[in-house]
């Protein structure tokens, strides 16, 4: 199954769900496109652009009626229902990885039990491959809601350290990997 044929499979022409989600993931993936022609040019092009078009593959799970997704599950599950969807239509172990580590600027074992996040254990979530990383990087700049308009390094990084400190951090840190 090709990654256009599971995201149609869920993600039905002519619904809004659809139109926040397509939006969404090709911002994401021009703009880690974008990055990766000087920043990352090792990671092949396909690559980049299916994970970043898959990264959100489990909204559609999840309680979040703001973007359209009327699931049952928490929005932060999102990685974690994507990533397994994704093996079990035998997609690339990337591409669920990129799904299963997205989620801020990665998420700790420490994070995970001080906010009692509702995260299956024994799972990691912070994003380690370059193509984790560099997906991770420029999904912060898009959100599925307001005017989905690119976001400035000030208003992403505001919006990193209402999470945590630590999430800063982390977001600098691929900051300086990937950013100007």
């Amino acid at each position: 199954m090709t990654y256009q044929e599971i995201i149609d499979k869920y993600y039905p022409a002519g619904t809004r769900l659809r139109d926040i989600y397509i939006n969404h993931c090709r911002s994401v993936a021009s703009l880690a496109l974008e990055i990766a022609r000087t920043k990352a040019p090792e990671i092949p092009v396909d690559e980049i652009e299916e994970a970043a078009m898959l990264h959100d593959i489990g909204i559609f799970m999840t309680d979040a009626p703001d973007i359209e997704c009327h699931g049952t599950q928490p929005y932060i599950l999102h990685g974690v229902l994507g990533a397994d969807l994704l093996r079990g239509y035998g997609m690339p172990e990337r591409d669920a990885r990129v799904a299963e580590r997205h989620t801020g600027a990665g998420i700790t074992p420490e994070e995970i039990k001080a906010q009692q996040l509702p995260l299956p254990p024994g799972r990691y979530y912070m994003p380690e491959t370059r193509l984790e990383r560099l997906i991770c990087y420029a999904d912060k700049f898009y959100s599925k809601s307001g005017d989905m308009q690119r976001k400035s390094l000030e208003r992403v990084r505001k919006s990193m350290a209402r999470i945590s400190e630590s999430t800063l951090e982390r977001f600098n840190a691929l900051h300086s990997e990937f950013g100007e």
